[in-house]
């Protein structure tokens, strides 16, 4: 997707087309992979004095809301990148070498037999993370388990 189409989907929803969002849809689209809410601020607090943390957060919610963007929760924190792409439900293998991320069209959800009958579910993710094979080859692993995990770099 590309800046064009962010901003797109941001005035179809009416929201205001500001430089901050201009910029915003623009790294978004250029970047390669995940960014974290630090990252993005610090990108932006140089192109806009005076820029808050929060006004970058809140930007990101309404970005994912809007379906822009996609937020995945790593192990050291959230990330967020540009939707993958279509409307349709989905989830997510993500290499945690390079963050290539493939989209996993197999939902779980109606195999969850046993749960609470008082718990009514609004939404879920499921993502699972692990190494592609491309890293898998640059580190002379063979087999996907945790030992070779254990011996990457």
């Amino acid at each position: 997707m590309d800046d064009t189409a962010i901003l797109k989907a941001m005035a179809e929803k009416g929201l205001r087309i500001t430089g901050q969002r201009r910029s915003l849809a623009k790294l978004f689209a250029e970047a390669d992979g995940y960014l974290t809410p630090k990252e993005i601020y610090e990108d932006l607090e140089g192109q806009y004095p005076g820029l808050s943390f929060d006004t970058v957060y809140r930007n990101l919610r309404v970005l994912q809301e809007l379906g822009v963007l996609e937020q995945i929760m790593f192990e050291d924190g959230v990330r967020f990148k540009v939707h993958c792409g279509g409307e349709e439900h989905h989830h997510h293998l993500i290499c945690l070498s390079c963050e290539r991320t493939l989209p996993l069209r197999y939902c779980p959800m109606p195999e969850l037999h046993d749960l609470p009958e008082s718990f009514q579910v609004v939404r879920h993710k499921f993502e699972i993370f692990g190494y592609c094979q491309d890293c898998r080859e640059a580190s002379g692993a063979e087999g996907n388990g945790e030992a070779e995990a254990a011996e990457r770099p």
